[in-house]
């Protein structure tokens, strides 16, 4: 297990100490993604005059909305995944079979060869034994 990791970041202009089992970068890019979401929230007219409370109720809106948005988007794409898993299973299973097809094809195809060389000996032998009558 990894050793605990206390890191001083800096959120909205006050310096906190997060501590956790995952990576300094790990911590600070959180401590990113929220000093970006406030920054947005900055730019959104009348976020600035609204209290503390409601300005940190809209950040925690809006986060919540970022997750549950990546949590559908992750859903989506597993589904998009599976479906290809699924397709990329049948189109194998195809191929399997057209190849067996192909082998059997080729097996029958050596078959009727090898009955087209007997019958041609037979067609041989048929004519010398008829020339052999015929020269008598």
């Amino acid at each position: 297990m990894s050793s605990r990791n206390d890191v001083q970041v800096l959120i909205g202009g006050k310096v906190y100490t997060l501590s956790g089992y995952e990576s300094e970068e790990y911590l600070q890019t959180i401590a990113s993604y929220i000093n970006n979401k406030i920054t947005e929230l900055n730019s959104v007219p009348g976020y600035k005059r609204m209290g503390t409370d409601m300005q940190k109720t809209l950040l925690e809106l809006n986060m919540a909305d970022d997750y549950h948005k990546a949590k559908k988007r992750i859903a989506e794409l597993e589904s998009e995944i599976s479906e290809k898993d699924r397709t990329e299973y049948d189109m194998k299973h195809e191929l399997v079979s057209s190849q067996v097809r192909i082998e059997n094809s080729d097996k029958e195809i050596e078959k009727l060869k090898d009955e087209i060389v007997e019958l041609q000996k037979q067609i041989v032998r048929l004519e010398e034994r008829n020339a052999g009558r015929n020269a008598r």
